[in-house]
């Protein structure tokens, strides 16, 4: 009796913390290094040198490589997944802050902040295919997932810069509120969804007429509204939550992404700036670059858990599945 007691409270122990392993890998733009945490002890597990002021990071289709833009470096850098080596390097651009990856696994498409140019490179004849001019300080990068459109935001112009992917050229410009910052699509690829930092705002978009949709705001009780600025989205697979970090304000927004009324506000780090979902949706990690760190929120119960030490201004988030 007592030693099947002690077994089904270790099964109920176990069932009761994150039911699967992965890697995640966070840039830390101070300190010039990706941080490797697992997903399962939520503990850092490594830490690997790469290029100066690392910010944006992606998986390649295949899984095998991570590719970082090494900002100030002014490259992007291809790391091999086994061995946590920079394979080789990308040609792209003055200063890539963002990017995003074709669905096609192929083409990248590159922010080139210091340029007002997008950046098109083929991940594997490693050449720049196209540069295309946009607004000034392009920052936010997104690709639809029918690989149709690629959306560029830039932060001075206060635009979301729409490129015919097929045709590469710039067709059409929408205008959003003060310095945008990131750009997500809905999962189906219907909406397209544009944080607008110093404007306080999320403006949601219609892709097929490009027409808005919506502009939500955001209050949080005894937060200045000039501390309240989203950068980064982050979408469930169902379309169902949408989380915008909020930046200094320190405070994730979960948005209802059906009706666009706000959930719920998670006090993370301080700064936050970019999240990342696990495959089973059950846990959100954000990356708090004052702070140094990242929060792991409870998606169900949509409670912070834990905070990981990670290196100076963390930035961006990638997670790789491992089973």
């Amino acid at each position: 009796m007592r030693l099947g007691f002690l077994c089904a409270l270790a099964l109920a122990i176990a069932a009761s913390g994150p039911a699967h392993a992965h890697l995640l890998y966070v840039t830390n733009e101070k300190d010039d290094t990706v941080s490797i945490i697992d997903t399962k002890t939520l503990e850092v597990v490594d830490t690997i040198s790469v290029g100066e002021r690392p910010r944006g990071i992606t998986l390649s289709k295949d899984k095998t490589k991570l590719y970082v833009c090494a900002s100030d470096s002014d490259t992007v850098q291809v790391l091999d997944i086994k061995t946590n080596k920079v394979l080789h390097e990308l040609p792209s651009g003055e200063d890539p802050e963002q990017f995003a990856l074709h669905p096609d696994g192929r083409l990248l498409f590159i922010a080139n902040e210091d340029d007002a140019v997008t950046t098109i490179v083929d991940t594997q004849t490693r050449t720049v295919v196209a540069q295309i001019d946009v607004g000034v300080e392009p920052e936010g990068m997104a690709v639809s997932p029918d690989g149709k459109w690629a959306i560029t935001t830039s932060e001075t112009t206060n635009m979301a810069h729409w490129i015919d992917v097929a045709e590469r050229k710039l067709v059409h410009n929408s205008l959003v509120d003060q310095r945008p910052r990131h750009a997500e699509f809905d999962p189906d690829g219907k909406r397209l969804w544009i944080s607008s930092e110093i404007g306080g705002t999320v403006t949601v978009f219609d892709v097929d007429s490009k027409k808005e949709i919506k502009k939500i705001s955001f209050t949080l009780p005894g937060i200045s509204q000039d501390r309240v600025q989203p950068v980064g989205i982050r979408l469930t697979r169902d379309g169902s939550l949408a989380f915008v970090a909020l930046g200094p304000s320190n405070h994730v927004a979960v948005v209802d992404a059906k009706t666009y009324e706000i959930k719920d506000y998670l006090l993370v780090g301080r700064r936050v700036w970019h999240m990342v979902l696990t495959p089973e949706e059950d846990l959100l990690f954000t990356t708090n670059g004052v702070s140094g760190d990242v929060s792991v929120v409870d998606v169900k119960d949509l409670k912070v858990i834990k905070t990981i030490k990670v290196g100076r201004y963390p930035w961006g988030a990638e997670i790789l599945p491992t089973n």
